[in-house]
């Protein structure tokens, strides 16, 4: 079947779009006389213009169809009706998705649109929702691949083959005379973007921290600093901690005429949006700078169609970072209420403004390291467990203790591992720490029955003695935080009693809190501990192991719920006789029978164990939140 008549789908925003040109660029080579039109959005279109990339481009606010409700609106109808009805009467060959099916809804729209155009072939990413298409690429979540590889994948599917996998944008000679009129020859301009665009301010780096970096490029290397972005970019806050006077040109370019200062400019620097996709297309000669925090720098990074070394992804190595759109789930969009992962981000960071790094790690160095790791024994649920026994345990923590950068361990239950199944932070966080430690029978029951039987239980309550006991003799210091006040410095008396020589470096109840987060990191970090146990309870303690980690300055870091509570007694833990029968629950449920609603998720995670086995939740699981996958 010949194809004369291509629709290419991509209803996102300018970076998303300028991510799919390499794709359209391979249909133009491949279908030199086809017709190919662009369905877009009004925001991303004046990036085709100019290009030669597509024939037309057909415009719809895809925005205002984004919940299930805005069908019912009879304008919304009168619009989907007349773009029915266009694409109809365009006589498409085939239809590419250039989306992912992220959402049930979504998918459903994307189905409608792709059988409303009446295209026998019908092109996209299936992740299990794209009953629809006809040709399939497997879609292995957001970040196993980068946008820019799946979409030329996509394109793949219908023959479409290129070379030139470069980024492309309209830039008139125009808009270059624009540009050099407000940039002059002569000059070292260097472009600062300190917006995200509207989809989620949680992308967005402090303010002060733009300036810190926008005034150290000045006064280091005499270079020009120019402000780019939207009036909503929050560049006023910016100028009000500047120490000098930018080119400020916020709000007065066309989207194109941004395109050609961004190819004057020697360097740009910005957090996640599509200006720095711009940038990116704009001119390889463009050094670019990407912060990152919640999303997905795997999926979103700078694209550079032949060097790695033109642009840099800023990090600070967080582990629950990314935390939007992993695996197959739009994840929390908006990030958590702390925000440590872009708090953490110094104006040292970025090249040319200090050039040290911390313990001569650069962050995505040090994001890889944690990549890199053995995959665990074996997954229960999507969860993975480690095969360790308490010396095993002990003698891992003895190798860490010292070393460069701190590690976290978790102590599983089955709670965790539910509680995992809806949470798709802390699902995560499970995935990428360094241990995971069976502390629960009912994950011995669950080992075996997949095939994986584990030594032993491994439990934080019995865990915490045994590393003081070690630490005694090893001369580790430790530093006991959280559980309700005055319970740490009870359980340290108590420790030091059982165990002489034991060091304890700090004990203090404080919260996970966000605002408290600082104070208590200086505090653990003046104390020069070796070892962090944090009694906050799950998730809480672990997730907030897991944003504070690359500025803790231990060894360890280790979540252990209510031990403090049974060590200093405030607190009874069960008989011995209930644990080796492994019926502990049992005695919690009764002296705390208020626990009966989190005690069902027992029996829930049998059903599932059951029913499941390995397999974490569908939308959850992605190549690139697995440990030990590349």
């Amino acid at each position: 079947m010949s194809l004369n008549r291509l629709l290419a789908v991509e209803l996102a925003d300018i970076g998303d779009l300028i991510l799919v040109t390499p794709a359209l660029a391979a249909l133009r080579e491949t279908f030199s006389t086809a017709q190919i039109d662009m369905l877009t959005t009004a925001h991303a279109a004046p990036i085709l213009n100019g290009t030669g990339l597509v024939d037309d481009v057909l415009l719809f606010n895809k925005f205002a169809f984004d919940r299930p409700r805005d069908l019912l609106r009879p304008a919304n109808l009168r619009e989907a009706v007349r773009l029915a009805k266009r694409l109809r009467a365009g006589h498409y060959d085939a239809v590419l998705i250039f989306h992912h099916l992220t959402t049930r809804f979504g998918a459903l729209k994307y189905a409608a649109l792709a059988m409303a155009t009446g295209a026998p072939r019908r092109v996209g990413l299936d992740n299990g929702k794209g009953w629809f298409l006809t040709d399939r690429v497997t879609d292995l979540g957001f970040g196993a691949k980068h946008q820019v590889e799946y979409w030329l994948e996509v394109a793949g599917l219908i023959g479409a083959v290129s070379s030139d996998r470069r980024l492309h944008v309209g830039v008139s000679k125009a808009d270059r005379q624009w540009a050099r009129e407000h940039l002059p020859d002569g000059e070292t301009f260097v472009a600062v973007h300190p917006g995200s665009g509207g989809y989620s301010m949680a992308r967005r780096w402090e303010p002060e921290k733009f300036a810190a970096v926008a005034d150290a490029l000045h006064l280091n290397y005499g270079a020009s600093i120019v402000l780019v972005g939207g009036p909503n970019d929050g560049a006023d806050e910016v100028l009000k901690h500047m120490k000098h006077a930018p080119i400020n040109l916020v709000g007065q370019t066309t989207l194109n005429q941004l395109a050609a200062v961004l190819a004057r400019c020697e360097t740009y620097i910005g957090a996640d949006s599509g200006i720095l996709h711009l940038a990116a297309a704009s001119s390889p000669k463009t050094l670019t700078y990407g912060l990152y925090g919640p999303s997905n720098h795997l999926a979103w990074g700078p694209w550079w169609a032949d060097t790695a070394a033109d642009a840099e992804i800023i990090r600070s190595d967080v582990l629950c970072s990314p935390c939007s759109y992993v695996g197959h789930t739009i994840g929390l969009r908006n990030g958590c209420a702390a925000r440590t992962c872009m708090k953490l981000i110094r104006p040292e960071d970025i090249p040319g403004v200090v050039l040290d790094k911390q313990d001569g790690w650069t962050h995505l160095e040090r994001y890889k390291s944690w990549r890199e790791r053995s995959a665990p024994a074996l997954t229960i649920l999507g969860v993975p467990i480690d095969a360790l026994t308490f010396d095993d345990l002990l003698d891992r923590i003895g190798a860490w203790v010292g070393g460069q950068s701190a590690r976290q361990i978790c102590t599983v239950n089955p709670e965790f591992v539910m509680t995992a199944q809806h949470d798709v932070n802390f699902f995560n966080i499970l995935n990428r720490v360094d241990l995971c430690i069976p502390d629960g029978v009912g994950l011995l029951w669950a080992a075996r029955r997949l095939g994986h039987p584990l030594p032993e239980r491994v439990t934080g309550s019995d865990g915490v003695p045994l590393i003081a006991e070690r630490a005694a003799r090893e001369g580790w210091r430790l530093f006991l935080l959280g559980a309700a006040p005055g319970v740490a410095e009870k359980a340290a008396h108590i420790l030091c009693e059982r165990y002489p020589g034991l060091q304890i470096a700090g004990t203090y109840a404080g919260s996970p809190a966000a605002e408290e987060e600082d104070g208590i990191v200086a505090r653990v970090n003046a104390s020069r501990a070796d070892i962090l146990l944090v009694a906050y309870g799950a998730p809480n303690q672990d997730k907030w192991i897991a944003r504070n980690l690359p500025r803790l300055q231990v060894g360890v870091a280790m979540g252990i719920g209510g031990a403090l509570d049974f060590i200093a007694g405030t607190a009874a833990r069960a008989p011995v006789w209930m644990r080796q029968a492994g019926i502990e629950w049992l005695h919690r449920l009764i002296r705390q029978p208020w626990r009966w609603r989190r005690m069902l998720k027992l029996p829930l995670f049998v059903l599932a164990v059951l029913m499941r086995g390995s397999r974490g939740p569908a939308a959850f699981v992605g190549v690139d939140n697995r440990r030990g996958k590349a």
